[in-house]
């Protein structure tokens, strides 16, 4: 039961996280119009990363899609390490380190999530 909160509770937190998200970039905040140009990333990726975002949220929480799922957690891995690394490279000092933060986040809801949101290896056929 502990194990279906912690899941739950990380999963949701990405999810509202990532929704929020995806709302700034697509709605054109000043912030995260300002954000993307300091880090010297095009503003096409802006657009790019709020869809991936949006679709990223609901495909976490949305029952079935276990292929997707996988491709979710790569997906928000890939763009949060990038980040950190921008960020590192435009001088952000420690500030640059808090997609880790939610990578942590990522990790326990990857490694706490049920059996029926899990890609089920194939044995191979013989």
């Amino acid at each position: 039961m502990a194990r279906n909160i912690t899941y739950w509770v990380s999963t949701g937190m990405l999810a509202a996280l990532s929704l929020f998200a995806a709302f700034s970039y697509l709605s054109g905040s000043p912030q995260a119009v300002q954000g993307f140009a300091h880090v010297g990333y095009p503003q096409q990726l802006r657009i790019i990363l709020g869809i991936a975002k949006l679709l990223g949220a609901i495909t976490l929480v949305v029952p079935g899609l276990p292929k997707l799922k996988e491709w979710a957690y790569a997906g928000f891995t890939f763009a949060w390490v990038s980040a950190v690394v921008a960020h590192y490279l435009a001088k952000d000092g420690p500030k640059a380190f808090m997609p880790l933060i939610l990578l942590l986040f990522l990790l326990i809801s990857y490694m706490t999530r049920p059996p029926s949101r899990q890609l089920q290896a194939r044995s191979p056929t013989v």
